[in-house]
């Protein structure tokens, strides 16, 4: 029967009750009311109308923390203004971009990402963009004071580092910027943001590459032979590299309301951790060696004081950063000590900027008097005619077609180990 004045309370002693919107009489044709009929069918077993819905999220990044719940919009929730609701909804992971929604009903289904923040989670992502930001200033520093002072870049050591410190200052600010420019929700501003970010990271571990095989030419080979356009060929190995990689993968990068990132786990595994690994295990080779020559060298020596042990405490530090050593932690960062793992990822890495001015521009002599001789006033100033801006002019006019030249702490362990016999080595710029 029809009840016209029926608002939303079920019937009294009945099994089931449907309400309809007064609304659906205007669906009906006028004067031939009393043929429209509306049939129901009532089924007292459930199962036999499960509802299986697959859903494609590319939308999603999904982190192994975060869950996808499958729900469906509740009309009577809050008062009636509705809300998300999961009875009867069972949700089974297909796989990171596809899910599968059990339910029993049909009605307006959603899927939902469900984000368990953990607080060390909160907490590493704070020190990770603080370290980036720390590093994107200290690096800019870093490139300003090498960029202008001219006698700072006369040797190769500082031009390899001038390079390796702008791939970490691209891919410090690419990570702070990420996030706010996936928010825009702009595809090809997206793409180009994931090419750059994934650019800049492949770069700055070419150049931490470049970096141990500089190490190992200046250090095992000790090589008399004339190599044309050195640097020149480290510059198109440094960015040509990377930007083929980027070309090759551009199809699978993607976006999402949180980030510009690879979307194919296959080409992260391929062109980001493989190649990270690589350069790794190369660079922890010529680190080894390097540490198996001062050891060598301090042996043929009198008993090291303590201030020539903290030299080459510092230098090894110095190697470390420059070599991007700590990175290695990230990649063994499960098991018990995944957590206290991941905290020192997360700060070594995202300081690697910072220490790369401490160890290059703060605690080298030459820096800091560079700094007193142009930037300083009064008494703190240095006097550009003194004896030692003499002297560090006569040595870098004599030295600069040297292959070891430069008091940085990978350097000086060369010439340390190396003073002997290879004083008069020269290398053709």
């Amino acid at each position: 029967f029809v009840n016209q004045s029926f608002v939303s309370d079920p019937l009294p002693e009945t099994v089931a009750t449907i309400s309809l919107p007064s609304g659906l009489n205007k669906f009906f044709q006028p004067g031939v009311r009393n043929k429209t009929r509306i049939q129901f069918h009532f089924y007292g077993n459930t199962e036999l109308f499960q509802v299986n819905i697959q859903m494609w999220d590319t939308s999603l990044c999904l982190q192994p923390e975060d869950t996808v719940r499958c729900m469906f919009w509740d009309f009577q929730k809050n008062g009636g203004r509705g809300g998300w609701n999961s009875n009867g909804c069972v949700t089974k992971s297909i796989s990171p971009l596809q899910s599968s929604c059990f339910c029993d009903h049909l009605t307006h289904f959603g899927l939902l990402l469900v984000s368990n923040k953990s607080t060390d989670r909160k907490i590493l992502t704070v020190i990770s963009y603080l370290g980036c930001g720390i590093s994107s200033l200290f690096l800019g520093i870093t490139l300003l004071t090498y960029l202008i002072f001219e006698k700072l870049r006369r040797d190769y050591p500082s031009k390899i580092l001038i390079n390796l410190s702008a791939a970490l200052l691209g891919l410090s600010m690419l990570f702070l910027l990420d996030s706010w420019l996936a928010s825009f929700s702009n595809y090809d501003l997206c793409i180009a943001t994931a090419a750059t970010l994934h650019y800049f990271l492949l770069a700055s571990f070419t150049w931490m590459g470049l970096e141990a095989v500089h190490m190992y030419l200046a250090l095992v080979k000790v090589f008399n032979t004339y190599i044309p356009s050195y640097i020149l060929k480290f510059c198109a190995v440094g960015w040509g590299v990377p930007l083929l990689i980027v070309s090759l993968v551009n199809n699978h990068l993607s976006f999402s309301l949180y980030s510009c990132w690879l979307q194919s786990d296959v080409v992260f595994y391929v062109t980001v951790v493989a190649f990270v690994l690589i350069v790794l295990i190369g660079n922890i080779s010529v680190f080894i060696v390097v540490l198996i020559q001062i050891r060598r060298t301090r042996a043929n020596k009198p008993p090291e004081n303590s201030r020539s042990a903290l030299h080459d405490l510092r230098a090894v530090a110095s190697l470390t950063v420059l070599l991007g050593l700590t990175w290695s932690m990230g990649l063994f960062s499960f098991g018990p000590a995944r957590v206290v793992l991941l905290y020192l990822f997360a700060f070594s890495s995202t300081f690697q900027g910072f220490f790369v001015f401490l160890f290059h521009c703060l605690m080298k002599e030459n820096v800091r008097k560079q700094w007193r001789m142009h930037l300083c006033c009064g008494r703190f100033r240095l006097n550009p005619y003194s004896d030692w801006s003499r002297s560090m002019t006569v040595s870098a006019g004599g030295k600069k077609n040297h292959l070891i030249n430069s008091d940085s702490g990978s350097s000086a362990i060369v010439r340390t180990s190396t003073s002997s016999g290879t004083s008069e080595h020269q290398h053709g710029a």
